[in-house]
């Protein structure tokens, strides 16, 4: 005999299986306790996607509330509803949705998560201790005229919308660094080079104006793309077919949704091809990955363009944040770029692994949302924090080496196309094969072959000359 009072520190809760005890203070019933049991698969909850959990929680108060409008509920279990979905969204319980990310069941865990966690909530705002599921049930009440099949898949678009919303401000405030570098290094005269060979001048801002153009295309991509996640399937039930949802109730559930979040929702024309297709997270993703690859890619820039600092191009300097090397004293990498890499890869997998799910559905439903939805926030969240990271951290403290870039553009094979329309193909061809072989530059060639005079030369390759302004960057000379 150990002498303790176990009703005094568990409650008993049943379902078709049979019974189990749970702690009696506990927000979670049988329903959690069970997903627990059977997936500890990440040890990632489903917490960690705040905006999930703030979606979960607007779905079941709009249907709370229309269920109240309908009827079928009765003002004080709504009003104990909706004040503990208020109290979700407001940050708090959060740390109550424990389910795995990865689940079996198409979602059912979560929603049962959450279910059970706002119809305890409730019970403590109506004075009733937890589990006394007469005055508030989780599946009775919290989820009356609802599947997870509906609530699911308009919880995740909701926070997907949300993410995304936040995204493009990262992306915005990235956009507007490298903007402001663009006009900073406007008059900053360089060599251009396709397939790492020098090619002709171009300036620095001018780089750096297309890298601010770049990020800016993806915002408008995103908040294309986010359009499509506001039909939304609330009020088709299992199927789609609406069974055990009262007539309105859709139009009802939409219209309080768009009012508790903001967004503007529409219901589906046909809630049984919205309830089975994943499409619009396969189109989201496609652009997440989008903006992620653009954005490795400018990275992979700035981290040849900062390369040496004295054996590479070394044209730029990122701000250093962190020693090296535990080997090498006064060594610096580039590690914030390295950083936005390394989540522009993860992202690639990531947009895989959301599309093996969506082509793995079957029939009426497909089982595998919740991949489809920790993936897809897991990226967007990443890149957010990415794009914050690379402005701040970098781009912001770029400089430029205006000596090396003037020596790079003097000793340039490059400059010879500008002179091909003033002294042929083949001059110009044999003038840069010359200057392979020596030490001496283009403009000197020239002038010592008696293809042009000093003057024609200066005239040729003066910076206004060499570039043309139709940047967006806002550069307006550039300067040898």
């Amino acid at each position: 005999m150990t002498g303790r009072d176990d009703s005094a520190v568990f409650r008993t809760e049943h379902d078709l299986l049979g019974g189990l005890d749970i702690p009696v203070d506990a927000y979670i019933g049988i329903h959690t306790t069970r997903a627990l049991e059977n997936f500890p698969i990440t040890g990632v909850p489903i917490s960690r996607h705040s905006d999930l959990v703030d979606a979960l929680a607007a779905v079941k108060s709009a249907a709370a509330q229309a269920n109240n409008e309908l009827g079928l509920l009765g003002e004080e279990r709504a009003r104990a509803i909706v004040t503990a979905c208020e109290d979700i969204r407001s940050g708090e319980l959060h740390e109550h949705f424990v389910v795995d990310v990865l689940q079996g069941g198409a979602g059912t865990s979560t929603n049962m998560n959450a279910n059970e966690v706002i119809a305890n909530r409730g019970l403590d705002i109506l004075g009733c201790p937890r589990g006394t599921y007469t005055r508030l049930h989780p599946l009775e009440h919290v989820n009356l005229g609802q599947s997870t099949n509906d609530v699911y898949p308009t919880a995740v678009k909701i926070a997907v919308i949300t993410a995304t919303h936040r995204l493009r401000g990262a992306l915005a405030g990235l956009s507007a660094a490298f903007a402001a570098k663009a006009v900073e290094f406007a008059e900053h005269l360089k060599m251009g080079r396709t397939q790492l060979q020098e090619a002709v001048p171009m300036t620095l801002g001018q780089e750096f104006g297309t890298y601010a153009v770049m990020v800016s295309e993806d915002i408008a991509r995103l908040a294309e793309a986010a359009e499509l996640a506001r039909e939304i399937n609330l009020g088709g039930t299992a199927i789609g077919t609406g069974l055990n949802a009262p007539h309105d109730y859709s139009t009802r559930a939409c219209a309080h949704l768009r009012s508790i979040t903001g967004v503007d929702l529409v219901t589906a024309a046909d809630l049984v091809e919205s309830t089975q297709d994943t499409g619009v997270f396969i189109q989201i993703s496609g652009i997440v990955k989008r903006t992620a690859v653009k954005l490795s890619k400018v990275c992979n820039d700035l981290r040849l363009l900062s390369s040496g600092p004295r054996s590479g191009f070394g044209e730029i300097r990122l701000p250093a944040v962190q020693a090296g090397s535990s080997i090498m004293p006064g060594k610096v990498n580039p590690v914030i770029p390295e950083a936005v890499n390394q989540v522009a890869y993860e992202i690639v997998g990531n947009d895989i692994a959301i599309t093996m799910a969506a082509e793995a559905g079957q029939l009426q439903l497909n089982a595998f949302e919740p991949v489809i939805a920790h993936k897809l926030l897991e990226s967007i969240s990443h890149l957010t924090a990415a794009a914050d990271t690379l402005a701040v951290r970098c781009v912001r403290g770029i400089t430029a080496d205006v000596d090396q870039m003037r020596s790079t553009v003097e000793r340039s094979i490059g400059l010879v196309t500008a002179l091909n329309p003033h002294i042929g193909y083949e001059a110009a061809t044999a003038l840069a094969a010359r200057a392979l072989t020596s030490d001496s530059t283009i403009p000197e060639l020239a002038v010592s072959a008696g293809l042009l005079t000093q003057d024609e030369i200066g005239r040729i390759l003066a910076p206004d000359s060499l570039v043309h302004r139709t940047s967006r960057s806002g550069e307006t000379k550039g300067r040898l």
